[in-house]
C-alpha cells in the first residue's frame, strides 16, 4: 500500500534551499492576490484564465486544441466544438464546481474532489475498481504500478485528512501543496483525468489556505514548459525518496506561474481601463456590464450580450456591430454564427496573433 504522508518529518523540509525559495512563492502568491484584488471584476480572471489553464493543463495530457478553437467553442455551440475543445471546456466548469463548493464549505473532500472529476469526465465512475494504468519507461520496464481498487478508499480517506487537518502535518501550505499534489498523482484514484483533477486540487487547496481569494494561479503553463522534469521528479520520489527535489521543483513553479499572472493581470486591467474610457466616449450605450461581457469572453456574441446586458437581439447586435465599425472587437463568421473578438485581450491571454478572415 502506498504509505502515508504523514510518516514523513516535516523537519525535513527545513532546508536553506527550500526555506529561500518559500519566501520568493509566498511573496510572488501575496502581490498576485492583491492585484487579482484589485481588478474591478473578479470574476473576469476566473473567466479569461480559467480558460488559459484549460488549455495548458489539458496539454499535459496531450489533449491539444488551439485558443481559436477554444474560444469559439466558449462562444458557439457545443455542436460545433472539436473533441480537444469540449474537453477543455469541461476544465473550466469542473474548476468553477470546485472553487464553489471550497468557498462553500472551507474543506476540499474527497467528495468534492468526486465532483471535479466527474464535472471533467461527464461521468459519475466514481473511485476507479480496475487495476490503475502501469507506467513503463521508453524501454518498456514498469516504473510504477498505482494501488490497487481496493485499497482507494482507505487512501483517498488519509489524504483528505492531510488536506483538512493542519494538525496532522505542521508545514507550509506550499510544501503541504507539493506533497499533496504528488500523492494524489501516485494514487491514482479514477479511470481517467487523474493529472488534471489534480491540477486543480493545486490551486483550491491555495484558496482553501487562504492564500488566494479566487482559484488565479495556474501551474500548468510552467509544467507544460518543463514536462520532463515533472514526471522525472515525481518518479525519483517514488524510487529513491527525493522529496526536497520534488518541493523544490513545485516551488519555483509557483513563484513564475505567480508572477506571469501578476503580469497579465495588470495588462488585462489596463486594457479594460482603456475600453472602458474610449467606449464611454464613443458610444451612448457604454455600461459596466459592456465591459464585464468583452472581458469575460474573448469571443463574445449576440446572444452573450442579449443575456448580460438584458437588452433584445436587434438592440445586442446593432452594439457589436457599432463597436466592431468603431475597432474595438472584430466580427468573424463561422458557419451560421457571428462572433466578436476582442482582440487586444486575445494577445495578452495567448501571445499569438488572432486568426484572419472578417464576416
Amino acid at each position: 500500500m502506498l504509505p502515508s504522508l504523514e510518516h514523513l518529518n516535516p523537519a525535513r523540509f527545513d532546508t536553506p534551499a527550500i526555506l529561500k525559495r518559500l519566501v520568493g512563492a509566498h511573496r510572488s502568491l501575496a502581490e498576485l492576490k492583491g492585484v487579482a484584488a484589485s481588478m474591478p471584476n473578479q470574476g473576469i480572471l476566473v473567466s479569461t484564465l480559467g480558460l488559459q489553464e484549460a488549455k495548458d493543463s489539458s496539454e499535459i495530457e496531450n489533449i491539444v486544441t488551439t485558443h481559436d478553437e477554444l474560444f469559439r467553442e466558449a462562444a458557439l455551440t457545443e455542436a460545433a466544438a472539436s473533441a480537444a475543445a469540449k474537453e477543455v471546456a469541461r476544465y473550466r466548469q469542473a474548476l468553477a464546481v470546485g472553487h464553489e463548493a471550497v468557498r462553500g464549505s472551507g474543506l476540499l473532500s474527497t467528495n468534492h474532489v468526486l465532483t471535479i472529476q466527474a464535472a471533467l469526465e461527464h461521468n459519475r465512475a466514481g473511485l476507479r475498481r480496475l487495476p490503475g494504468t502501469v507506467l513503463k519507461d521508453g524501454v518498456g520496464r514498469t516504473v510504477y504500478t498505482p494501488p490497487s481498487p481496493e485499497v482507494l478508499p482507505a487512501l483517498m480517506a488519509d489524504l483528505e485528512r492531510f488536506v483538512n487537518d493542519p494538525a496532522v502535518f505542521e508545514a507550509d501550505p506550499l510544501v503541504k501543496m507539493a506533497l499533496i499534489h504528488h500523492q494524489f498523482e501516485s494514487i491514482h484514484p479514477f479511470y481517467d483525468g487523474n493529472g488534471r483533477t489534480g491540477r486543480i486540487v493545486n490551486v483550491l487547496y491555495l484558496v482553501k489556505e487562504g492564500l488566494l481569494d479566487i482559484p488565479v494561479l495556474y501551474l500548468s503553463r510552467a509544467i507544460v514548459r518543463t514536462k520532463a522534469d515533472y514526471y522525472r521528479l515525481l518518479q525519483e520520489v517514488r524510487d529513491h525518496g527525493h522529496w526536497e527535489a520534488w518541493v523544490l521543483y513545485m516551488l519555483g513553479a509557483v513563484e513564475r506561474t505567480a508572477i506571469d499572472a501578476i503580469a497579465t493581470i495588470q495588462a488585462i486591467k489596463a486594457l479594460l481601463l482603456d475600453y472602458k474610457h474610449r467606449i464611454r466616449a464613443a458610444h451612448r450605450f457604454y455600461s459596466q456590464d459592456l465591459i464585464n461581457n468583452l472581458f469575460s469572453h474573448p469571443y463574445t456574441k449576440i446572444e452573450f450580450v442579449q443575456h448580460d446586458l438584458q437588452v433584445s437581439r436587434l438592440t445586442a447586435t446593432r452594439y457589436l456591430d457599432l463597436l466592431a465599425g468603431t475597432g474595438f472587437v472584430r466580427k468573424h463568421k463561422a458557419g451560421r454564427h457571428n462572433y466578436y473578438i476582442n482582440e487586444p485581450l486575445f494577445r495578452i491571454l495567448t501571445d499569438e496573433a488572432t486568426p484572419t478572415g472578417d464576416a
